[in-house]
């Protein structure tokens, strides 16, 4: 069931960049970031459907939300399984990273969730973390290690911190990067030929050929920026967070410029709203948004 929360928006007169020309043509003219909610204990996770509503977990109690079109919050499900890092499917199911027990879920529109991927190799994963789908279907997951509250476990069940793929279909994960130290955000390019992965530990994100055959080639550095959550615009730019904020980088990986939200952590960032324009962002306790002139890479995700 899901329940309906106030309807609450907060201003926020937050600077928009530290390079503000460096964004021109990117945030739309006399934007600035809003904060549409807040309450929460940790937000994560962004992601729009189809139609530009946009999901979000409040992953410590456990919840996924729900901002509307419209502009209601409402829970869509609690409890969530941990729900880290989202990303809907192209038949509009949310695939989440649950890492209550460390598994990979579809939720269906009304809610009732399937497991999808429960381990590697018959060892549970270490804790996954944030999923990109390619336009074939296919999943991209990054597994790194962050010790939760509510596993009794302290350890990794994997010998690597590692980024999988799930084919269309499949049941079985494939290994496709063993050599990062903790891989964290993950996004691709729309024609399914890039995929950037963030190795936060090394505060260092990595560009990857896409093959024919889904497996990962041609490891570059794609640029000096940590990263928690990411997203791409449809120009090819990338979207980071940490604890700067957004940061925006062209697909040479020059850095444009910055969104500051003015939070210790910004943790993850996805476009949303009718025309998927609308760039939303979790921040710590908080849910902010700021209008764009470009659309997101990956609308409908």
């Amino acid at each position: 069931m899901k329940r309906i929360l106030p309807f609450i928006i907060l201003a926020a007169a937050t600077a928009l960049a530290d390079e503000p020309a460096g964004l021109a043509g990117i945030v739309a003219p006399g934007a600035q970031l809003e904060k549409l909610s807040g309450g929460f204990k940790f937000t994560e996770g962004p992601t729009s459907d189809a139609d530009g509503n946009v999901f979000f977990t409040d992953q410590p109690n456990n919840r996924i939300m729900k901002w509307s079109v419209d502009g209601k919050l409402s829970t869509f499900l609690e409890p969530s399984g941990r729900s880290n890092g989202m990303m809907f499917d192209r038949a509009g199911n949310l695939i989440s990273c649950a890492d209550e027990n460390n598994e990979l879920w579809s939720i269906a529109r009304d809610g009732k969730s399937t497991v999808l991927v429960t381990g590697f190799q018959g060892k549970r994963l270490c804790g996954p973390n944030d999923v990109w789908i390619a336009p074939n279907g296919g999943m991209y997951l990054s597994d790194p290690l962050y010790k939760r509250p509510w596993w009794k476990h302290t350890n990794g069940w994997q010998d690597v911190r590692g980024v999988y793929y799930l084919a269309p279909g499949a049941k079985e994960l494939r290994l496709v990067a063993s050599d990062l130290t903790q891989p964290n955000g993950i996004t691709g390019t729309p024609d399914g030929k890039l995929l950037y992965v963030c190795d936060i530990n090394a505060k260092k994100t990595y560009r990857f050929d896409i093959q024919p055959d889904s497996s990962l080639a041609n490891k570059s550095l794609y640029c000096e920026i940590n990263s928690d959550g990411m997203t791409i615009d449809e120009k090819g730019d990338v979207y980071f967070t940490n604890q700067n904020g957004v940061t925006i980088a062209d697909p040479a990986g020059k850095k444009l410029g910055s969104i500051p939200t003015g939070e210790k952590w910004t943790a993850n960032v996805s476009f949303g709203g009718e025309d998927h324009k609308t760039l939303f962002v979790t921040a710590s306790e908080n849910l902010y948004s700021i209008r764009m002139s470009v659309r997101g890479g990956n609308p409908g995700k």
